[in-house]
């Protein structure tokens, strides 16, 4: 059966520059949307994060009047996926090869871990070297830029995608003293970072990199993965 692999960041902490800690975990609408969407789809998908550590759910994306009517599902759904997986596999022993599509989900907690997770470098670097899909959603594409050569040069500079932006970070409340921005961050790299109106879908799909700017991006994500697995 072809399996489909989402790394979760371990973090649960986003460490601000003035001084306070943001509790953060994984966005239930961006780990269940493409995990329905890869089950119905006949994939099988498999868990794995930094040392196999299980992020907490963000609680933001389980309250409605910011992560909409359909959150309570999401959580459900995420909540089972995950228990029935049981551990999350270890980033360090997970052989890229194995997998069709990587996935990286957001929540905060990849601008704090995955960014610089040199694991998850070594099997990005991999994964696109052998033209593997890789998705990302949200704060998920902060995990790309682990992925150095042995030259120092980003995998991905020049690659067109797009992530959570700037503008959202600040409507959402989280800009201010965050330490970096991840769309500014992004084009500071050397990505073609392109963005939709803010919290409204919007992919960007460049060979085999299919990237989404936030939560409601997730399932268009997951379905511009399974068209392209289809082909």
């Amino acid at each position: 059966m072809t399996k489909i692999l989402i790394v979760l960041s371990a973090a649960d902490t986003w460490e601000r520059t003035d001084g306070s800690s943001y509790p953060t975990g994984y966005w239930a609408e961006e780990l269940a949307a493409p995990h329905e969407k890869f089950v119905a789809a006949g994939l099988a998908v498999d868990f794995a994060s930094p040392g196999g550590v299980l992020q907490p759910l963000d609680a933001h994306s389980a309250d409605p009047e910011i992560a909409g009517p359909d959150c309570a599902r999401h959580v459900e759904h995420a909540e089972r996926a995950l228990r029935e997986f049981g551990p999350l596999l270890k980033l360090d022993e997970v052989d890229v090869r194995d997998y069709a599509a990587v996935v990286l989900p957001g929540g905060h907690g990849p601008v704090v871990d995955l960014y610089r997770d040199a694991d998850l470098g070594r099997l990005l670097t991999a994964a696109d070297a052998s033209g593997t899909l890789i998705g990302a959603v949200c704060h998920g594409p902060a995990g790309l830029l682990s992925a150095v050569d042995a030259d120092g040069r980003w995998v991905f500079a020049g690659r067109r995608m797009t992530a959570f932006t700037d503008e959202e970070e600040q409507l959402f409340g989280t800009a201010e003293a965050a330490p970096w921005l991840l769309a500014s961050t992004l084009r500071e790299k050397g990505a073609e970072h392109s963005g939709g109106p803010a919290y409204q879908a919007f992919t960007v799909v460049d060979g085999n990199l299919v990237t989404g700017q936030n939560p409601a991006s997730s399932g268009p994500m997951a379905d511009a993965l399974i068209t392209a697995l289809s082909r």
